[in-house]
């Protein structure tokens, strides 16, 4: 079917509008590029129109929409960068027009009876996320106008598609997050536990993450984490940490211990990412603390009858800053009956317009005695917005009555709060 061009300044108007409707929005990704064929091929005057979107991992192009030819866009099949039409578009990053087909063009195309094609890349910060192209069964020749209009459309469609591709990521992180974090804390003698885990509304879902564990020893293990970003990257690799933590926990009777081998695991394996990680061992007869701070933020410990504190210790450099760090420390602090150790990543406290001393103390004046979950309930209420920006995460552990007797481990346990390891 020949082309026809727009006669004036009202026709191309009419054609613009028609791939650049606002309308377009209120539909969802599939119907949007379902209509978007369908205005391209009106204004175009073209017999099939096909997106066939990149799967960036296989470097192949997947049909995702057509119009007219159906055989060329069967839902899932695939044209490898750099084959076919479809493939040297991608491959060229640019429009490409071709006003007399030829098997050697693209032999499938050719085979359905198209004899002229128009296609344009649809990108992405510069780089190709698909392709949009049109095409017709009688020989026809394109104008600069109809490739302008094909890559608005393009364009259009590119928008939707990284929207759409946002919101999977998003959903595939929080599931990721979700069923990483544990479902219920362990009942562990001498402790009452209770959790919390907001995902943030603006930044999307980041990689905080909580975790409580029985060592065989019968130590408790508590770790709260916070990776650098956002998004399902970010997710993954807080998946990796908690595992790999959870197996050097195993091996070390150490909390510093424990952090450097992780850190070595950052640097080896996770290279560019950065990860800041309380992990803290609860004795046996839950008196004492002992912990390790990679660059998070000092737990609040509230005491009955004594004002909620930021416990004074020493702060480690965060996982992934690099080799040649001084020796990670260890911290032990006495963990009085009815006490409550709570853990946090920065969204919880975190302002912008303030230092962030502000919102730590603000936290402490939240911390009243009491059961763990009231404890975490009235401080989620004082502190955390309706719509938090960054996720949040908070653990809060009191001590009930004593549990196991506590092990012998040449550690000094006093009233206070004793370094060991490292250096002081």
């Amino acid at each position: 079917m020949i082309g026809v061009q727009g006669s004036g300044s009202d026709e191309r108007l009419r054609r613009i509008e028609a791939v650049t409707d606002a309308t377009l929005s209120q539909l969802d990704v599939h119907d949007l590029l379902e209509e978007l064929l369908d205005r391209v091929g009106e204004v175009l005057r073209v017999d099939t129109a096909a997106i066939l979107l990149l799967d960036v991992h296989a470097q192949q192009l997947v049909a995702t929409a057509a119009k007219g030819l159906k055989e060329e866009g069967r839902q899932g099949s695939r044209i490898s960068v750099g084959q076919g039409f479809a493939g040297r578009v991608a491959r060229e990053k640019q429009p490409v027009k071709l006003d007399n087909v030829t098997a050697a063009d693209d032999p499938i195309l050719f085979g359905r009876g198209v004899r002229s094609l128009l296609g344009v890349p649809m990108l992405a910060g510069g780089e190709v996320i698909g392709v949009l192209h049109v095409g017709c069964l009688e020989p026809h020749r394109f104008t600069s106008e109809d490739v302008e209009l094909l890559q608005l459309a393009a364009d259009r469609a590119s928008l939707a598609s990284r929207t759409r591709a946002s919101s999977i990521d998003r959903t595939a992180a929080l599931a990721l997050q979700r069923s990483l974090l544990p479902t219920h804390l362990p009942d562990a003698p001498g402790v009452d536990m209770a959790a919390r885990y907001v995902p943030g509304h603006d930044a999307g879902v980041g990689g905080d993450w909580y975790d409580v564990f029985t060592l065989p020893s019968g130590w408790l293990g508590v770790v709260i984490g916070d990776v650098s970003g956002h998004g399902l990257r970010s997710a993954v690799v807080m998946g990796r940490l908690r595992s790999a933590l959870r197996a050097y926990a195993l091996v070390c009777d150490d909390p510093a211990a424990a952090l450097t081998l992780l850190d070595r695991k950052v640097q080896h394996f996770e290279t560019g990412n950065l990860a800041t990680v309380l992990y803290a061992m609860i004795s046996p007869d839950r008196a004492a603390v002992q912990m390790s701070l990679a660059g998070h933020l000092p737990p609040i410990l509230g005491t009955p009858g004594q004002p909620a504190v930021a416990l004074d210790i020493p702060v480690d450099l965060p996982l992934g800053i690099g080799a040649h760090q001084p020796p990670r420390r260890r911290t032990e602090v006495a963990f009085p009956p009815g006490a409550a150790l709570i853990c946090y990543t920065d969204g919880l406290v975190e302002r912008r317009g303030e230092v962030i001393d502000v919102g730590i103390e603000r936290l402490c004046s939240a911390v009243e005695p009491g059961p763990a979950e009231t404890v975490c309930a009235h401080i989620m209420t004082t502190l955390a917005p309706e719509q938090a920006t960054d996720d949040i995460a908070l653990l809060a552990i009191r001590a009930t009555d004593k549990g196991q007797s506590r092990e012998p481990d040449g550690a000094r346990r006093g009233g206070g709060v004793t370094h060991l390891g490292g250096r002081a």
